[in-house]
C-alpha cells in the first residue's frame, strides 16, 4: 500500500485531507508543520507528499525546497488557496509535481496524488534500470507489483503465476476470495504488472454505496440531474480511462446498475446520469466478491449474462488457514510496517507466539492476521513480541461473566498487568457497540479486554480517533458508538 504524508497546521483540514485518502486505498501519516514533515520523512520515506502552501514557520514551497535537497526523486503536491498564476509557476519551478486549488473535490485530489505516485515510482525504476543494479529487473519489470503479494507456499505460488498470466491481457477479472484474503492487493497488483500500470488505478467499494449515489460514482452526473448536483461530476470510468477501475463486492449492487454495468462492458461507453450521450471510455475492470456468484445468479439476485462477461479471467484467492506455512512472513511484513510507521524500534515475534500464529484457523484471514500485528505493536512494551501478546486475541471462550467498571487510572494495559495469558479474542470489529453479551475468561470479561485496549491505544494517540481506529482495525464511527456507549455506563472517564 502506497504510503502519503499530509502536511497541514489546521488539524480539520489534516484530517479530512487524509481521510479522502484513506477512503481511496492509500497509508496516510500526517504532520502539523514542515519541521515535523522533515523528521517524519527521515523516520519513513513516504511514496508521496501533501502539503498546504501557507503554514506559519516553513511555508509549503520553503518545505518543498527542504525535501528536494533530501530526495529529489520524492513528488510533492501543493495545496493552495491563492489559484493565481505566478503560484502555479513558483510551485512547478520549485520541483512540485503538482497543485490543486482550495476548495477542491476529493477526486481531483486523489487522482493528483495517485499520479504523483505513479511519477515517483517510475522515476525510481528508471533509476534503478540506469545503474544496472536491477540484475534482471528489465526482464522482471513488467511484475514490479509482485512484490505486494506476499507468501510462497503453494497456494499462493499459483497465484502469483495467474497475476503474471492474466496481467498482460486487458480483459475483465474476477477475484473471489472471503472477506479478508487481499482481493485489493492482488487487484492493485494486476494493474501494476499490466500495459496500463502507468495509468490511474481507482476503486469503488459497491457495498458503501446507495443504489443512486453508486450510479453517480460510477458514471457521473451532469449539473442539475438532482437535488444537489450543482455541477458537473465525472465518473470513475471517466476517471480511470486508460487505467483500471476495481469494483469491489460487484454482488451487492442492484439490478438496475448491473445492467448499466453490462453495457459498459460489451459497448466500452458511459452515460453521465441526466445525459443522452455516450462517452466512450477505455478501462480495465476487475471486480471481487466475498460471494458464491454463480449461486446469486441461481437465485435471481445477480443477472448470468453479467457474470459471465465478468468471469472471463477469474482468480480464487485461498483463506488463510489454508496457506498458514504463509502466516510468519506475514506476520514480520506487518509488524515492520506498522512499527515503522509509529516510529518504534524493529521488533518480531518470539517463537511462542509464532508457533500460536501459525495453529490458528484465522477466520477473518489476512485482515486478522495484520489487526493481531497492529495491536501488538501498539502494546508491546519493547523487546520481542511473546506469546502473552498474542494468545489474548484468539477465538477461545468460557460461560459469560458479569461486566465490570474499570477506572480509567488503573488501565495498564493487557501488556504490563500479567493477566495477558489468561485472556482470549474480544473481537473488535465484528460486535455492534450496543451489544452487552460478553464471555468471561480467566476472571475478566471480554468487554474489559476490548475497552482496555481501546482506551490505551486512544491513549497512545493522544485522543486521535481516526488513528486509534486504524491501529486496532475498525472504523471510526464503531469506535465513537463503543466509547458513547462506555461512557454512559461510566465504564470510562467522560473526558475521553
Amino acid at each position: 500500500m502506497s504510503m502519503v504524508l499530509v502536511v497541514d497546521d489546521k488539524e480539520m483540514l489534516r484530517d479530512s485531507v487524509g481521510a479522502t485518502l484513506s477512503r481511496a486505498g492509500l497509508e496516510v501519516q500526517t504532520a502539523d508543520g514542515g519541521q515535523a514533515a522533515l523528521e517524519a520523512v527521515a523516520r519513513r520515506r513516504p511514496d508521496a507528499v501533501v502539503t498546504d502552501l501557507k503554514m506559519p514557520g516553513m511555508t509549503g514551497l520553503e518545505l518543498l525546497e527542504q525535501l528536494r535537497r533530501l530526495d529529489d526523486e520524492l513528488p510533492v503536491v501543493l495545496m493552495t488557496a491563492f489559484g493565481t498564476v505566478e503560484t502555479a509557476v513558483r510551485a512547478l519551478k520549485a520541483g512540485a509535481f503538482d497543485y490543486v486549488t482550495k476548495p477542491f473535490e476529493g477526486d481531483e485530489l486523489i487522482i493528483a496524488v495517485k499520479r504523483a505516485i505513479e511519477h515517483g515510482r517510475l522515476l525510481r525504476e528508471n533509476a534503478i534500470l540506469r545503474s544496472g543494479a536491477a540484475g534482471e529487473a528489465p526482464a522482471a519489470s513488467g511484475l514490479r507489483g509482485m512484490g505486494r503479494i506476499i507468501g510462497d507456499s503453494p497456494a499462493m505460488r499459483r497465484v502469483k503465476e495467474q497475476i503474471a498470466a492474466v496481467a498482460e491481457s486487458h480483459a475483465t477479472v474476477l477475484i473471489c476470495g472471503e472477506s479478508g484474503t487481499g482481493k485489493e492487493v492482488v487487484a492493485q497488483a494486476i494493474h501494476d504488472c499490466s500495459p496500463r500500470g502507468s495509468g490511474p488505478f481507482l476503486g469503488v467499494n459497491c457495498a458503501a454505496l446507495s443504489e443512486s449515489l453508486l450510479e453517480s460514482e460510477l458514471f457521473g452526473h451532469e449539473r442539475g440531474a438532482f437535488t444537489g448536483a450543482d455541477r458537473l461530476r465525472k465518473g470513475r470510468f471517466e476517471m480511470a480511462d486508460r487505467g483500471t477501475l476495481l469494483l469491489d463486492e460487484i454482488s451487492e449492487i442492484s439490478t438496475k446498475v448491473q445492467a448499466k454495468l453490462l453495457r459498459v462492458l460489451q459497448e466500452r461507453v458511459i452515460e453521465r446520469v441526466g445525459a443522452g450521450t455516450p462517452i466512450g471510455v477505455d478501462v480495465r475492470v476487475i471486480a471481487t466478491s466475498n460471494r458464491d456468484l454463480p449461486k446469486s445468479v441461481a437465485g435471481g439476485e445477480f443477472r448470468q449474462d453479467l457474470f459471465f462477461r465478468l468471469n472471463v479471467l477469474p482468480i480464487h484467492l485461498p483463506p488463510l488457514r489454508d496457506r498458514l506455512e504463509d502466516v510468519p512472513q506475514l506476520a514480520a511484513h506487518f509488524v515492520r510496517t506498522v512499527a515503522a510507521r509509529d516510529g518504534k524500534p524493529p521488533m518480531s515475534f518470539d517463537a511462542a507466539a509464532l508457533e500460536v500464529l501459525s495453529r490458528y484457523s484465522w477466520p477473518g484471514n489476512v485482515r486478522e492476521l495484520q489487526n493481531i500485528c497492529e495491536r501488538a505493536v501498539v502494546l508491546c512494551r519493547g523487546g520481542a513480541i511473546g506469546r502473552d501478546l498474542v494468545e489474548p486475541w484468539l477465538t477461545g471462550g468460557a460461560p459469560a461473566g458479569p461486566l465490570k467498571a474499570i477506572p480509567l487510572s488503573q488501565i495498564n494495559g493487557v501488556a504490563r498487568n500479567g493477566a495477558a495469558h489468561e485472556l482470549h479474542e474480544p473481537k473488535l470489529g465484528n460486535s455492534p457497540a450496543g451489544t452487552a453479551g460478553v464471555v468471561a475468561i480467566g476472571g475478566r470479561v471480554l468487554e474489559d479486554i476490548e475497552r482496555d485496549a481501546i482506551v490505551q491505544t486512544l491513549q497512545k494517540f493522544n485522543g486521535h480517533r481516526q488513528k486509534t481506529a486504524q491501529a486496532l482495525g475498525i472504523g471510526v464511527r464503531t469506535l465513537g458508538l463503543k466509547l458513547k456507549k462506555w461512557k454512559s455506563l461510566a465504564l470510562v472517564e467522560q473526558t475521553l
